[in-house]
């Protein structure tokens, strides 16, 4: 039988689940002003999410500062795209048995 506690709650949560996979499917980091607009949250909200994200070690990110505005990139961490890994595993076992 599936262990649904193995379920991160880290990534779970809509918002977050949604940032891990635009993060994931691409090699290069992300801007905030391109998560927020692919992913149509505020700023606020994005950014909460961002921030349990990098607290739990999932998620990094990188300022950049020159020539016009300053942006903030983000990107998944080496443990981020592991726990991802899991957590889709995870989920493909659910859908196996709902089958």
């Amino acid at each position: 039988m599936i262990d649904f506690s193995k379920l991160d709650k880290t990534i779970h949560e809509k918002g977050r689940l949604g940032i891990m996979t635009l993060l994931a499917s691409r090699v290069d980091a992300w801007p905030f002003q391109e998560l927020k607009g692919e992913l149509e949250m505020s700023d606020g909200n994005l950014i909460t999410h961002l921030r349990t994200l990098e607290k739990a070690g999932y998620v990094g990110s990188t300022k950049i500062t020159g020539e016009g505005r300053p942006q903030t990139l983000y990107e998944l961490s080496a443990s981020g795209r592991k726990a991802f890994e899991d957590y889709l595993a995870l989920l493909e076992q659910i859908l196996d048995l709902g089958k």
